[in-house]
């Protein structure tokens, strides 16, 4: 070690913006390492498990100092064994011919390693907690399972769930992707990102329309088909402010910006509110809604139309009424005027034609004849005995 090796870190500090002492740390830990390598090669019949080595490296002058340590086993509290330095000595003088070739050795090594530790944990840093955020980048490699795409410092990953089907990926177009997951790799940072999420859609209508980030317009809910059609439900906090209006700005600027990027896919920014009649009616666009008849109970929504507008408010295969059920959260129900009508008729049919269920007649429940009282016999008169006749006198 020498001044010109310390002058050389405190430049990667300002450079890379790597700590200083994290890359000295580091070194010491290495020399430490290299330096007991030296002593088994030099000492080979020592027993190598209860001796250690500390060094320590001067931040101003860069002299290497380096102490030999005795090690003992402990039992931990739990059992487990583990060494700890009963005590130590400094190894003086240290060899010349290792802090020459070896040294130099360790500490490029070292110093490559904390470069490469330390940009990868800038890196994660950088993208940690920007999951949701929208990310372009160049596709470089396409395989079967997944597309990677360059983002500069580093690649991230698309696999092919995350992809659009019908959207094919070029080598060497550049690409926007939803970042769905960041997390640590042995490697560096893995950052996973996708094409088909709905919250891309929000994501790309948040850089395009102000009023969005401001918090003036806000999006309520969206359902999309990746690569065919989409549904948003916008709303304002100001009531000046047209939600649908600035979605899709003057002459529909801002929403064809959304469309190019996701490749013709087509959109439709429908006008949020907190009554479900008007939500649904407004889901169904661009098909009129005649009437909209809320069932709390099942959570349906039957929807009356115009019999011109039943096809429209259906859509090709079921996808409009499909996308404004994902939308709003209810089951919907489309049916035309002339087929609410003809059901309306039939029910009043039925129940006029129904036979009508004649009453049977009530027998009267027979009197209830109540038990004569019984006779009550007299009871017999009771002769008072007579009166015993007089004794004759004797005279």
């Amino acid at each position: 070690m020498n001044p010109e090796v310390i002058a050389a870190l405190r430049e990667l500090e300002r450079e890379k913006g790597i700590a200083f002492e994290t890359i000295l740390h580091g070194l010491e830990e290495a020399m430490a390492s290299a330096y007991k390598t030296w002593w088994k090669q030099e000492n080979p019949t020592a027993d190598d498990e209860f001796a250690g080595f500390r060094a320590e490296i001067d931040p101003v002058s860069g002299d290497l100092r380096i102490w030999q340590q005795e090690l003992n086993e402990i039992e931990g509290e739990e059992g487990e064994l583990h060494m700890e330095v009963a005590s130590e000595k400094e190894v003086v003088p240290v060899p010349e011919e290792f802090k020459g070739r070896i040294g130099a050795q360790t500490a490029k090594q070292v110093i490559f390693q904390k470069l490469r530790d330390a940009e990868r944990e800038m890196t994660y840093e950088e993208f940690a907690g920007r999951e949701g955020d929208v990310v372009t980048g160049i596709v470089q490699q396409q395989e079967r399972r997944y597309t990677l795409l360059d983002l500069g410092k580093v690649e991230a990953l698309l696999p092919q769930a995350e992809q659009v089907p019908s959207e094919p990926y070029r080598h060497g177009e550049r690409l926007k992707a939803y970042i769905t997951e960041v997390r640590r790799g042995t490697k560096g940072p893995q950052i996973v990102v996708s094409r088909s999420h709905p919250g891309l859609l929000k994501a790309l209508f948040a850089l395009e329309v102000p009023e969005i980030e401001e918090g003036i317009v806000e999006i309520k809910a969206v359902a999309r088909e990746p690569g065919h059609r989409s549904k948003m439900a916008v709303s304002s906090n100001e009531p000046a402010v047209d939600p649908v209006g600035a979605c899709v700005g003057p002459k529909g600027s801002r929403v064809r910006m959304v469309v190019n990027e996701l490749r013709g896919e087509k959109i439709d920014v429908v006008p949020w509110s907190p009554k479900a009649e008007d939500f649904v009616a407004n889901a169904l666009q661009p098909a009129k809604v005649k009437e909209v008849r809320i069932d709390t109970d099942t959570q349906t929504a039957l929807v009356v139309v115009p019999d011109y507008q039943l096809s429209l408010a259906i859509g090709k295969e079921g996808q409009n009424a499909r996308l404004a059920a994902r939308l709003t959260g209810w089951r919907i129900d489309i049916k035309s005027e002339t087929q609410v009508g003809d059901e309306a008729r039939s029910s009043a049919r039925a129940a006029a034609e129904a036979p009508l269920v004649e009453e049977a007649p009530v027998e009267e429940a027979p009197a209830v004849k109540e038990p004569e009282a019984p006779a009550v016999e007299e009871a017999p008169a009771v002769k008072e005995p007579e009166a015993p006749a007089e004794a004759p006198s004797q005279e």
